[in-house]
């Protein structure tokens, strides 16, 4: 059988040297194959997509000069699709660009993937426990935080702090203080623009950072508010209690 191969493989071989359209239809082919076998190693998707784009082509080639009318058709419907998928990225990237030049993560880019809901006073989005699937940006309206007080404002981005956290559930409840209109992004979504996009994934990374080290300051000036409150009430700053203030 081996034999046969071989055997088959050179004749094979023969007919491509004496034809120089199947000679260069066999190297078309190899080229596009070398593309397939780089783009396994390849993370991020614009080099992912011109090399799908690079072997398409030369598939096109191939079943075009062989000839092999299924390959032909078959990559002539993927490569549009590949060049769609291109603009897109390419799109993208220069949103999360202008956002890297702003210094902020702006919520605008974002809003084409979000879907809109119109929220009534009082309405719940997500309670203190709750699994966090969903990225949230409010377009108008106010969001409380009842477990702190806090407030959210219009062109806010919250709800991504259990993306990330290990139990993946809120740590706060968020209900609308008044009549509000709520973006929202699913898991998916989100997930798929971290991986596609580093500086979006950056971002991400930097939006929970400034988050977390707000909070930090927070307590911090709470803390420091307790200490100074603490310190008046037994005394001079610096001087033990006295005996009689430790027994009241």
């Amino acid at each position: 059988m081996f034999a046969n191969l071989i055997s088959e493989l050179n004749r094979y071989a023969q007919a491509a040297l004496e034809s120089p359209s199947e000679l260069f239809a066999i190297l078309l082919a190899m080229v596009a194959a070398v593309f397939v076998l780089v783009s396994s190693f390849v993370k991020t998707m614009i080099p992912l997509r011109w090399l799908a784009i690079g072997s398409n082509v030369g598939f096109i080639a191939y079943g075009a000069l062989h000839p092999s009318y299924p390959m032909l058709l078959l990559h002539a419907a993927l490569l549009p699709l590949n060049f769609v998928r291109l603009a897109e990225m390419k799109r993208l990237t220069r949103r999360v660009e202008a956002v890297r030049a702003e210094g902020a993560l702006s919520s605008v880019w974002l809003r084409p993937y979000m879907r809109a809901t119109k929220m009534r006073k009082g309405a719940v989005l997500f309670r203190q426990g709750d699994i966090g699937d969903r990225l949230y940006m409010l377009a108008d309206g106010r969001i409380e935080l009842v477990e702190t007080g806090g407030s959210l404002m219009p062109g806010q981005i919250f709800g991504e702090i259990a993306f990330f956290s290990p139990d993946r559930r809120r740590r706060l409840t968020a209900r609308c203080a008044e009549p509000s209109t709520v973006l929202s992004i699913d898991e998916s979504t989100v997930k798929q623009l971290y991986y596609q996009n580093p500086t979006f994934g950056f971002k991400m990374i930097e939006l929970v950072a400034a988050r977390f080290a707000a909070d930090v300051d927070r307590l911090n000036v709470d803390l420091a508010a307790a200490r100074a409150d603490l310190v008046a009430l037994r005394g001079e700053p610096g001087q033990p209690p006295t005996s009689a203030a430790a027994t009241d």
